[in-house]
């Protein structure tokens, strides 16, 4: 049915979608571009202050918009907006090519960091052959490539602008992007590379062959052509590029995704009806090629069309679904957020949202840019967080990724002040690999007299409540429930999710009755649950004030077997998980001391 829906005229999808339930995994991205400083910086002459709270602005515009992948464009023209050793720091950040930032930060690290306690995945964003996209707008650092290596260079002049590349035909440009890329993957927790689609020069400065630019690699040609005809010999040096960085990434850190946003359209005429640039033929892409050779993850080709007409959006993206499918690889179509600073309309972007939920092959959508979410442009970001992404989604699993299962928290803890509840953990043990050690979290939410099981919980997405890279998490209790039930999971790479622990339940109700076991005072114990346990349970009590607590576990025997709590805690309401898993199947007596009070219970262990 839902292949079938792929193929239904867009008002009858839309009609079909109306309630837009929520996936469990969606890659829901956009793309922060630095260059001309689109996105950001906002300036270039910002003091790092400003360009920091900038930045945390964008992500928390992106994260509370549903957005759980960031492409952050780190290279912009054989520039770096990171501390690199091969390429100067970017004008667009410091308004000098090859100056520091003052005080010294590297974005590319605080954006992983930041994005990654917002829950969100961060995929450096690098453009490999472009290195003066206007020549002569500010001056070239001494280390620039194009002081450094100027035979490398290629500037392709038309009647109405100009570009400067690297060569893609020389053997030694290949190794400077494969270098560049292996730097960033080797020093930095990112969990992607990002290439855009800038490899020979688009029209107006096109080298197609036959073309007034077409002798401008003749030289390299003579030299490696191999005796392929040059268009050949022009895509196969893309293709040894982009198989090299795949290759190094995959040595490097296999968790790491590599994907490439090609031109939208593969060729004029396909499919048939489309018409529009040879991207084959004249950018010299081959993406059809590096999914037969498996050398990318992931395309997000950019599809900046609407419904209808030469370029039709009903046509081109079920024939990037037939491609990526055929190769099992996953599709992001991009999609031209930006478009609605002009004439677009909201639903020109929301039908083709709509489009791609309706395919089970199109695994996500990405928008161009992050600023026209971000600022709502056309209600974009209300309708994304109040319709579209209403629910925290993971990134799609690639079963040809690294899949390792997390453990979950090892220790949950949950205090109460008033209507505010905070929920902490330990992080659980993890061995994904040597450099594979980040992890997120999804919380759940329950609100409901009885608590389900957390297998029951956590198969609703509509229980969802927050995906975190952190490991604490506040929220405002639901008060149209008598109770709130917390579950928690742990999320590794490549969306894979742990077993659930929980509930954690905190219940609007004072009586005694409602509140658990036993209450004296100003304390209260609350029944474990579950119980009988295996091989953990979750303990609540309460404190009517501030002050010193203790909450410990004994044996039969009136042994001291675990201590949960022993400190100072404020007043409201707590839980801590026990778990029994290194002790033998029996009874155990749980002992809460506060508030010059003494109140127990037991709970069984049944292996």
């Amino acid at each position: 049915m839902r292949k079938f829906l792929a193929l239904l005229p867009v008002v009858a999808l839309m009609a079909t979608t109306a309630l837009r339930a929520q996936p469990a995994s969606e890659f829901r991205g956009a793309w922060i571009a630095t260059v001309a400083n689109l996105d950001w910086p906002k300036s270039r002459l910002d003091n790092v202050a400003k360009q920091q709270a900038d930045l945390i602005a964008e992500l928390d515009g992106l994260k509370a918009a549903g957005i759980n992948a960031v492409f952050f464009q780190v290279r912009t023209e054989a520039d770096a907006l990171y501390d690199s050793p091969y390429e100067p720091w970017s004008y667009y950040l410091t308004g000098e090519e090859g100056r520091a930032p003052n005080p010294y930060w590297d974005p590319l690290a605080f954006a992983v960091r930041e994005a990654h306690a917002r829950g969100m995945e961060l995929h450096a964003w690098l453009n490999p052959y472009r290195v003066d996209r206007v020549p002569g707008l500010y001056t070239r650092d001494e280390t620039h490539v194009t002081n450094t290596n100027p035979e490398w260079v290629m500037h392709a002049v038309s009647a109405s602008s100009s570009i400067k590349i690297v060569d893609p035909g020389i053997p030694a440009v290949r190794q400077r992007i494969v270098d560049v890329v292996a730097d960033i993957v080797n020093r930095y927790d990112v969990d992607g590379v990002h290439f855009d689609d800038y490899f020979y020069p688009y029209p107006p400065n096109d080298m197609s062959v036959g073309g007034p630019r077409d002798g401008l690699d003749q030289a390299t040609f003579a030299t490696y052509g191999a005796g392929m005809s040059k268009a050949n010999w022009r895509r196969d040096n893309i293709n040894r590029m982009i198989a090299a960085v795949y290759d190094t990434i995959q040595h490097l850190k296999p968790h790491v995704k590599f994907g490439v946003s090609p031109f939208g359209i593969h060729k004029n005429g396909v499919p048939s009806g489309i018409v529009g640039m040879d991207a084959y033929n004249v950018i010299y892409a081959d993406p059809i090629q590096w999914m037969e050779a498996e050398k990318v993850d992931y395309l997000v080709p950019q599809l900046y069309w609407r419904f209808g007409g030469n370029q039709d959006y009903a046509k081109l993206a079920p024939w990037w679904r037939q491609q990526t499918t055929a190769h099992d690889r996953h599709l992001y179509p991009g999609l031209a957020a930006h478009q609605l600073g002009g004439s677009w309309a909201l639903t020109d972007i929301t039908s083709q949202v709509d489009w791609n939920r309706a395919d089970a092959d199109i695994h996500g959508t990405v928008f161009f840019r992050s600023n026209f979410v971000v600022n709502n442009t056309k209600g974009l970001r209300t309708a994304l967080s109040q319709t579209y992404f209403t629910r925290p989604a993971l990134t799609p699993t690639a079963d040809w990724l690294p899949m390792v299962t997390p453990g979950t928290p090892p220790q949950v803890n949950m205090e109460r002040l008033n209507q505010v509840v905070t929920l902490s953990w330990a992080k659980p043990s993890y061995a994904g690999s040597a450099t594979d050690t980040t992890l997120m979290y999804l919380v759940y939410r329950v609100s409901a007299t009885q608590a389900p099981t957390p297998e029951e919980a956590v198969a609703v997405v509509g229980n969802r409540l927050a995906l975190t890279g952190n490991r604490s998490f506040q929220t405002t209790l639901d008060g149209t429930a008598t109770h709130n039930h917390f579950y928690l999971t742990t999320v590794a790479r490549n969306g894979v999710e742990s077993a659930p622990i929980g509930p954690f339940t905190v219940t609007t109700s004072t009586s005694t009755e409602d509140r658990g076991l036993k209450a004296e005072g100003g304390i209260a114990l609350d029944a474990a649950y579950p119980n009988p346990f295996n091989p953990s349970t979750v303990i609540g009590y309460r404190l009517a004030e501030i002050g010193q607590t203790r909450l410990t576990v004994y044996d039969l025997l009136g042994r001291e077997v675990a201590v949960l709590v022993d400190g100072v805690m404020p007043a409201g309401d707590h839980s801590v998980t026990f778990n029994a898993a290194g002790l033998p199947s029996g009874m155990y007596l749980i002992r809460l001391q506060a508030d010059g009070r003494l109140l127990t219970q037991t709970v069984t262990l049944l292996k």
